[in-house]
C-alpha cells in the first residue's frame, strides 16, 4: 500500500462518490458525504474546517476544497486556472512544511490521486466532485501546487514509475473526454434554479439541463450561472436550435412557423403554448439572474433565425 495508507480507502472513495454523485453529476452537501463507510466506519472525506484533509493516518492528502463564491464576490484565496489550462491550488498559509502543505507535497511525489470537492452553492454549503484529480508539479515562488484532472495526468507524468503506475492508470480512462468546468457550470445552475426548468417548472434533476445562453466556444460564452438556465431537455433542445427564445425582459417566444404547426400534444402543451408567458422561475439572488446583455445577444440570434425561416 503506497504511502503507509489503509489499504483500499483512497480508490473506495472515489468510486464510491463516482456512485453516488451519478458520475459526478450531482453536488453534495456535507451530510451527504457523512453516508461514506471505509471498514464499517464512517469516515471523513472532506476537512471540517480547513481546504486540505489528510486523514491522522495518512502521510498524503486525501482531498481539498474550493470555497463558494457567489457571482461578483471576491474568492477568500486566489486558486485559479493558468494560462496553461491547469489548476492552481494555494498552500495553507505560508509556511511549505505546514502539514497540510506537506500532505499535498506526498501526494505529488507518489502520484496519488485525490478528490476536489468544489463548491457550487452555500446554504447549505453544496460541492462538486472532481475525482480523481493529480497534483503534477509545486510553484514555492507563488506557494501554490499545480494540479490536472485525470485526462491530462497521463501527459503530465509520463508514469514510468511501475509502483504508482496502477493506483494512478485505474482513474485515468475515466475522465478521460470529461470536461471539469462542465459539472460545475450545471450544479451552479441547477442550485440557482432550485433543480426546476425556468420555462415549464419541471422538477426532476435527471432530466434538467444547464443550457448556456451564450455557448462556451463563445468568447461571451463564460462558466457562469449568469450565463445559464435551468432547462428541461426538450426546452434546452428547442432554446439551442432556436425554435424557443427568451427575450431580455424573461418573456418566452416560440418561432412563428411552429405556432402554425398541427401536430401531437406535445407541440401544442410542450411548445406552443408556452409563448408570450414570463419564465417560470429565476434565481432568487439577483447577482445569479442572467446577464440581460447576454439575452439580448441570445435573443438577436433567435430572431435571426425566425427570419431566415420565414424567408
Amino acid at each position: 500500500m503506497p504511502n503507509g495508507e489503509p489499504g483500499g480507502l483512497r480508490a473506495a472513495a472515489i468510486d464510491w462518490l463516482e456512485m453516488r454523485t451519478d458520475s459526478g453529476r450531482e453536488p453534495l452537501t456535507r451530510e451527504d458525504l457523512s453516508d461514506f463507510h471505509f471498514a464499517k466506519s464512517e469516515t471523513r472525506l472532506i476537512a471540517p474546517m480547513q481546504g486540505i484533509w489528510k486523514p491522522g493516518n495518512y502521510s498524503a492528502a486525501l482531498s481539498f476544497r474550493t470555497s463558494y463564491t457567489a457571482p461578483g464576490e471576491s474568492p477568500p484565496y486566489e486558486d485559479s486556472t493558468g494560462i496553461d489550462g491547469r489548476f492552481r491550488y494555494k498552500w495553507r498559509g505560508t509556511d511549505p512544511n505546514h502539514p497540510e502543505n506537506v500532505g499535498l507535497r506526498e501526494a505529488l511525489n507518489n502520484r496519488l490521486p485525490l478528490i476536489w470537492f468544489r463548491g457550487v452553492a452555500q446554504s447549505p454549503a453544496r460541492y462538486q466532485v472532481i475525482a480523481p484529480v493529480f497534483i503534477v508539479d509545486e510553484e514555492p515562488e507563488h506557494q501554490q501546487f499545480v494540479f490536472v484532472a485525470a485526462e491530462d495526468a497521463q501527459a503530465a507524468f509520463e508514469l514510468s514509475d511501475s509502483a504508482h503506475e496502477t493506483v494512478a492508470r485505474r482513474y485515468l480512462n475515466r475522465m478521460a473526454k470529461a470536461r471539469v468546468h462542465q459539472p460545475v457550470f450545471r450544479s451552479m445552475v441547477l442550485s440557482a434554479y432550485e433543480n426546476r426548468c425556468t420555462v415549464c417548472m419541471l422538477a426532476h434533476p435527471s432530466l434538467l439541463d444547464a443550457a448556456h445562453i451564450v455557448p462556451d466556444n463563445d468568447e461571451r460564452g463564460i462558466a457562469s450561472v449568469v450565463n445559464g438556465l435551468a432547462m428541461c431537455k426538450i426546452h434546452h433542445a428547442a432554446f439551442d436550435r432556436y425554435f424557443l427564445g427568451i427575450r431580455p425582459d424573461h418573456v418566452v417566444e416560440i418561432r412563428h412557423d411552429l405556432l402554425e404547426e398541427v401536430d401531437g400534444p406535445m407541440l401544442k402543451h410542450g411548445l406552443q403554448e408556452l409563448h408570450g408567458n414570463s419564465l417560470m422561475t429565476v434565481p432568487k439572488s439577483r447577482r445569479q439572474r442572467p446577464e440581460r446583455d447576454l439575452l439580448e445577444h441570445k435573443y438577436e440570434q433567435f430572431r435571426n433565425a425566425t427570419m431566415n425561416d420565414v424567408a
